[in-house]
């Protein structure tokens, strides 16, 4: 579709009859990306409310669909790199998110971590130095005066803010962690989410190395399997194995979404629930 075209149809997106303004909304959507400069450029020269509306409206199904089409193929790709599902994820609110950015400031709370790493730490010793860093120098803590609100499970407001819910906090901590080849994985706890740090050698034997069980959400405290069962007993939940070994990327990213999807219901925010219940459905 050529510039003009594309112009001449945005134009008439503000049409009074509503079926021609779909059936030009849908083909303007069928061209994606390309057409969305055009539609910013028209939303700022127009005085119109409901051209701007429809114009707003087009602009986020496009990248709606964006984000629906790259966290399927995530998925369908084998969900390796839990940094990128996370980022993904967090485009759906903010689509224009500078991903560069977040990889950089994860790698620089690497970088921190690896200038003072020794080779022959203990495992007890590795989880220190991680605590020290993100929560010390870096101040990550905890969010729990605004526990509920979206802005905890989107990666770029946690890193700028330095708080998050329990699964946000996690997830920084392990990709940082295994970047520097320490093997600590999320674990898919009921109404929390937790650490693990595993054995490498012993994963095929109980509790699939598991050695012991970090809270990313309480400054990294270090606990062990009992803590777990009397989590659970608490809970009246029955032990199961899914509560002590680590889960997959997949996972912690459906989690992200089910935790958006309950802070946009407490707000009210039902288009909101709607696509990312979408979203959700990649998964099933």
């Amino acid at each position: 579709m050529d510039v003009k075209e594309i112009e001449a149809l945005i134009k008439l997106l503000d049409d009074p009859d509503t079926e021609i303004a779909s059936h030009v909304e849908d083909r303007l959507f069928t061209h994606g990306n390309e057409v969305i400069s055009h539609l910013e450029n028209a939303w700022e020269q127009s005085f119109d409310s409901v051209l701007q509306q429809r114009i707003e409206n087009l602009i986020h199904r496009i990248q709606f669909q964006n984000v629906k089409n790259d966290l399927q193929l995530w998925q369908l790709s084998g969900a390796f790199d839990l940094l990128q599902g996370v980022i993904l994820v967090n485009k759906y609110h903010y689509p224009d998110l500078d991903e560069q950015k977040l990889i950089n400031q994860i790698e620089d709370m690497k970088r921190e971590i690896w200038l003072q790493l020794v080779y022959d730490m203990s495992a007890i010793e590795k989880v220190k130095l991680i605590n020290h860093v993100l929560y010390n120098i870096y101040g990550f803590s905890g969010n729990t005066t605004n526990h509920q609100d979206a802005k905890n499970s989107y990666l770029s407001q946690v890193l700028e803010t330095r708080k998050g819910n329990q699964i946000l906090l996690a997830t920084i901590y392990s990709v940082i962690a295994q970047k520097l080849d320490i093997p600590v994985y999320g674990v898919n706890l009921p109404q929390h989410f937790i650490l693990a740090y595993v054995d490498e050698s012993q994963k095929d034997n109980f509790e699939n190395g598991v050695i012991f069980y970090i809270n990313a959400f309480n400054r990294g405290f270090i606990f062990g399997r009992r803590d777990v069962d009397s989590f659970l007993k608490q809970l009246n939940i029955a032990p199961d194995r899914q509560f002590y070994e680590p889960c997959s990327n997949s996972a912690i990213v459906q989690r992200i979404i089910r935790n958006l999807i309950s802070a946009y219901e407490k707000s009210g925010s039902q288009e909101q629930v709607r696509e990312l219940e979408e979203l959700l459905e990649i998964f099933l």
